[in-house]
């Protein structure tokens, strides 16, 4: 790929975000309920290629079910207000709450509660007794501190999310997790990120994850572009992750490993263009904090937002729009993407011809950049 000179001694690569590029109609289209939205990852199959991102602000233990029994697979953040406060619920009040200038700080102590076990066991307990597949997420730095807990407790998923996450952790302080001898010693299939490049996605391939998180500094509530210089655009981030994932079904002899967008995917034309790259799911974080059940009562963050020593996110108001119902499927109030993405997703992939998500990753792609990208 051609590179473009920054200043005489500096070249770097140009890189797409999904304002700047666009789908385009092909020769056939199809009525959109001939289309199929499913997912299937390992023996868990999905009506929609969706997993709610583990954020408190988007899911607790009653959306996760409430996203489980819509057909998407939810996603519990095993290190949020949910594992450390018997009740979260005044917690999230006083978050949603807070003046803009006393957030961050208040948040860093909020968050500064130790993570209980026993608090793990009970809701992921609550999601199994719901009969929705049970997923939980830890970051590296808790991982091996937590990860029998979250196994014992019977979790389908296992997810290990950061905001980046490498195979190759390098440390003088401590012993780094070693994903690739986590993973095969575990009984449960791992879905690990964040990854944005080629290389970084086929390293994390081949420790054994079933899945592969693309996103760095993407989200809404994500300040690291700002703080840390680091930014992935995700049209390009994801095709690259594609790519590895490409290889490796070659070089593993027939192994398929998923690629899931996490980042940047804040409207129905983002979903859809994220999967047109190569994504075979998305992670929904922002879109799916508009619920008027969501626990961020209109606002939404991330761990970023509270971390100790550097936070490199914040708390953003994203308003209550719709029902989680209405914001997959409809029907929309707005024509501004937000509510009825699947249902944008059915006519995207029907207006171009194509009957499901694998097909649709072939879909033609031109650069389209919008005026206010």
């Amino acid at each position: 790929m051609t590179e473009i000179e920054i200043g005489r001694g500096k070249r770097g690569r140009r890189a797409y975000s999904f304002d700047e590029i666009a789908i385009v109609p092909s020769r056939r289209t199809r009525d959109p309920q001939d289309v199929s939205v499913s997912w299937q990852i390992d023996a868990y199959h999905f009506g929609i290629p969706v997993m709610g991102a583990p954020m408190d602000s988007v899911m607790s233990p009653a959306t996760a079910i409430t996203l489980g029994r819509l057909g998407g697979l939810p996603v519990l953040d095993l290190e949020g207000v949910w594992t450390r406060y018997d009740d979260p619920e005044p917690i999230l009040e006083e978050v949603a709450a807070l003046e803009p200038a006393r957030a961050t700080a208040r948040m860093q102590e909020i968050y500064s509660e130790p993570i209980r076990p026993e608090l793990i066991t009970e809701r992921l307990r609550e999601l199994r007794a719901a009969g929705v597949t049970v997923a939980g997420a830890l970051s590296p730095k808790h991982t091996q501190a937590h990860w029998r807990t979250v196994v014992d407790a019977g979790v389908d998923l296992f997810v290990i999310r950061g905001t980046t996450v490498s195979a190759e952790h390098v440390s003088s302080q401590a012993e780094p997790l070693n994903l690739k001898r986590f993973i095969y010693e575990l009984d449960v299939p791992v879905i690990v990120g964040g990854a944005a490049t080629y290389t970084a996605a086929l390293h994390l391939m081949r420790t054994g994850a079933a899945g592969v998180l693309v996103g760095f500094g993407g989200g809404a509530a994500h300040t690291t572009r700002r703080t840390l210089g680091i930014h992935a655009p995700m049209a390009s981030a994801i095709a690259d992750v594609a790519a590895a994932r490409r290889d490796y079904l070659d070089e593993s002899g027939g192994r398929y490993v998923h690629v899931i967008a996490d980042g940047g995917v804040g409207t129905s034309g983002d979903v859809v263009k994220a999967i047109a790259c190569g994504s075979d799911a998305v992670m929904l974080g922002a879109a799916l904090a508009r619920a008027k059940e969501a626990p961020g009562a209109g606002y939404h963050w991330g761990s970023e937002a509270h971390h100790a020593s550097l936070p490199r996110g914040e708390r953003v108001h994203v308003g209550a729009r719709a029902t989680m119902e209405e914001l997959l499927f409809g029907p929309g109030r707005a024509a501004d993407g937000t509510t009825n993405i699947i249902g944008a997703l059915r006519r995207a992939m029907a207006t171009t011809g194509y009957s499901d998500v694998k097909e649709f990753q072939r879909v033609e792609v031109v650069l389209a950049p919008t005026s206010h990208g």
